[in-house]
């Protein structure tokens, strides 16, 4: 369990409350408007209305006693900015900002970020792999140019090992595990056999896998 003291609960700042509440998180909210500090008090710990961009106000919530700040700030760059480098300023541990723009991420980055989330790009990403490949059921992106998906087995490769398909030589794909009834086996082989009606979890490079299934 980890403390998080989340500024920010509009409508994304909320879903990660839920989020990190449904995983026993323990979470302090922060948000000037009392009608959102309402909304998110059954998801949290703990709820202030305050303004996150001042000084005096973040000091008195103890910033370097939590494991992560998340500055889920929407409606105000200059908000976000000020206050990812004042919680930088005050020891904060690790601090996760919110852009919506790529030059934003570039911003917050050096103002101190530690990470920066840009929900609307990858958003945007999974949703046209969704919408153009039925077959795929799961697009995680890592860093820039890797991936790990989950999809139905092609049925090309029903009734076929692992080793048989010998993907990791032609494309540098790994297949990480096998979906069957809903149940997930990360503890596959080279001989394993994959079989119609299983989905995998496959990872590697983007256009590899793009490739490799003609996503």
């Amino acid at each position: 369990m980890k403390s998080i003291l989340l500024i920010g609960v509009g409508r994304f700042g909320r879903h990660i409350a839920m989020e990190l509440g449904e995983m026993g998180h323990q979470v302090l909210a922060v948000d000037h408007s009392e009608e959102r500090i309402d909304a998110v008090l059954p998801y949290v710990t703990g709820a202030q209305i305050g303004d996150g961009t001042n000084r005096e106000f973040l000091t008195s919530l103890g910033v370097r006693n939590f494991d992560a700040c998340i500055v889920a700030i929407g409606d105000s760059f200059q908000d976000s900015l000020e206050a990812a480098w004042l919680l930088k300023e005050l020891g904060a541990r690790k601090v996760i900002a919110r852009a919506s723009q790529g030059i934003q991420e570039k911003f917050l980055l050096r103002v101190g970020a530690d990470e920066v989330v840009y929900p609307e790009k990858q958003l945007a990403k999974w949703t046209a792999v969704r919408c153009t490949s039925d077959h795929i059921l799961e697009y995680v992106e890592l860093g820039e140019d890797y991936a790990i998906i989950e999809l139905d087995v092609p049925p090309a490769w029903s009734g076929k090992s692992i080793i048989g398909l010998d993907v990791r030589r032609r494309y540098g794909i790994n297949i990480l595990g096998v979906r069957s009834d809903g149940k997930l086996n990360m503890n596959v082989s080279p001989d394993t056999v994959l079989h119609e009606r299983q989905t995998i979890l496959a990872l590697g490079d983007e256009k590899a896998l793009h490739k490799c299934f003609k996503i």
